[in-house]
């Protein structure tokens, strides 16, 4: 179908609303502040060098310092980074002795990255 075609079909010639559906779909709608933290959690993962510092993390639990090694960043640039990853609630960390190790927070986060893959490798 052509843009045009697209954009004809889209448009409604009478206008019918579907009171049924609206209300369906009104009683689910989450509210306004639940949305705009959805979207700042999927702002997060808008930055690539977060996307790289959690496919890391993906793979494995890893100090700030292997981090920097493997990105061929500096070790501030991946602490900011895990600032905001951590504020995110999207990695966790555990101490062993003055190392701080990092791990993706959980299995919802496991799920994004891996559906995430998934669906750009189609």
């Amino acid at each position: 179908m052509t843009e045009k075609g697209l954009q004809e079909a889209e448009r409604c010639e009478l206008i019918h609303v579907h009171e049924d559906i609206i209300k369906k779909v009104d009683r689910t709608m989450p509210d306004d502040e639940t949305l705009y933290d959805l979207a700042d959690l999927f702002r997060i993962f808008a930055d690539s060098t977060r996307i790289k510092i959690l496919y890391v993390l993906f793979e494995s639990e890893m100090c700030v310092c292997d981090i920097a090694q493997l990105l061929g960043m500096t070790q501030s640039a991946i602490s900011h980074q895990l600032r905001s990853l951590k504020q995110s609630k999207l990695v966790k960390y555990r101490r062993e002795g003055k190392t701080v190790f990092y791990s993706l927070a959980d299995d919802h986060v496991v799920t994004i990255l891996a559906q995430g893959m998934e669906h750009i490798e189609e």
